[in-house]
């Protein structure tokens, strides 16, 4: 009744536990960017189909994989590699499957953040993901932190899965993080430069979470001193330091993935200002 996709790139570490979480489905399906360690290896190995495709961005590497491969069900579960699905979860979604409307396109469920084995309850900013979907009924978009457009019902589960952003380690974190830095700074730039509006109304009314968030996270980005507005919302309104060294830790690096932002828009900025 379920599918699975599961986007990769050197997952060699990861891999083998997000597939013996999701041993359940008949139908697993690995979206490749031309791994270089064993993670095609260990796809096949465990009885998952491999696709491989040249990486382009997050949002158009999932529409590919939407779009291209030949899913065997209706639903498709979408994971990363660090994710693992809790037997709990399995039982929700396929309870509710048994019973969704027509006119249901897609599920909502809680991520549980960890660091250092705690889960990061406090800190995680945003818990809740669109990842049960009914295949051709979602779209992405933007190609950092991508927005999912659905046609159709979007209703939450209340199972959730876990995810372990620092599996690789902390230096890999930041690493990641810095190439994402990047990506966010020029799109920063390019929205800042096509003039789009984001709506204050759409940020904390918009009946869609994925909308909020994106129209909150443009406004965010045109205050100043983020960085620090970001570790005291969430150690103080977030209360992260409830999760202990670990949700102080995590807000500290949420807030230095801030700055880099900052610093490389503002190097974007004089650049820009010295060629014209």
């Amino acid at each position: 009744m379920i599918s699975v996709l599961i986007i990769t790139k050197n997952e060699e570490k990861d891999l083998p536990d997000c597939l013996n979480s999701v041993s359940w489905s008949d139908d697993i399906h690995i979206f490749d960017s031309f791994s270089d360690d064993n993670t095609i290896d260990i796809a096949h190995s465990l009885g998952a189909k491999v696709t491989q495709r040249t990486f382009d961005g997050f949002a158009s590497q999932r529409n590919a994989a939407l779009k291209q491969l030949q899913f065997k069900h209706e639903w498709i579960l979408i994971l990363d590699a660090d994710e693992r699905v809790s037997s709990e979860l399995v039982y929700e979604m396929f309870y509710e499957l048994r019973q969704a409307s027509t006119n249901q396109s897609a599920y909502r469920i809680r991520r549980k953040d960890f660091l250092f084995g705690q889960w990061l309850k406090h800190s995680q900013i945003s818990p809740m993901y669109i990842r049960l979907v009914k295949k051709g009924k979602v779209y992405y978009h933007r190609e950092i932190n991508e927005v999912i457009e659905v046609d159709g019902v979007i209703s939450d589960l209340q199972n959730s899965f876990d995810h372990f952003p620092f599996s690789k380690g902390i230096s890999y974190w930041i690493e990641k993080h810095n190439r994402y830095s990047s990506m966010e700074a020029l799109r920063w730039h390019e929205e800042q430069s096509g003039q789009f509006q984001f709506s204050i109304l759409k940020a904390f009314f918009s009946s869609d979470f994925n909308e909020r968030r994106y129209h909150q996270k443009g406004l965010f980005y045109k205050l100043p001193a983020r960085p620090i507005l970001k570790w005291i919302y969430m150690v103080v309104l977030r209360r992260a330091f409830l999760d202990g060294l670990s949700g102080l830790t995590y807000a500290t690096l949420q807030a230095i993935y801030e700055y880099f932002i900052t610093l490389k828009t503002k190097e974007m900025l004089n650049i820009n200002h010295k060629h014209n």
